[in-house]
C-alpha cells in the first residue's frame, strides 16, 4: 500500500495510475488525514460490485444481518 497526499496524487496522476493498475493500493491523505482510497476496479469484490450498481436487495441484506447477530447470540 503507497500512501500520498491529495496533491501529490494530483500532480502525479498518471504515476498513481500505473501503481494501481499494477496492483498497488493508493491511500490518499489531506491534511494528514485519510479520505480516499485508489485501487484497481477489478479489485473490488463482487458484493461492493453489486452495491456501486445499485444492484441488491437491502431488505434481504438486512434481514441476513439481523438472522446472523441471532445466530451470534
Amino acid at each position: 500500500m503507497i500512501t500520498a497526499t491529495a496533491t501529490e496524487v494530483q500532480n502525479n496522476f498518471g504515476h498513481y495510475l500505473q501503481s494501481v493498475q499494477s496492483g498497488e493500493e493508493i491511500v490518499i491523505l489531506n491534511g494528514g488525514k485519510e479520505v480516499a482510497r485508489l485501487v484497481a476496479y477489478n479489485s473490488i469484490t463482487d458484493a461492493l460490485t453489486g452495491v456501486l450498481k445499485n444492484d441488491y436487495d437491502d431488505k434481504a441484506m438486512h434481514a441476513e444481518r439481523i438472522k446472523a447477530r441471532e445466530d451470534f447470540d
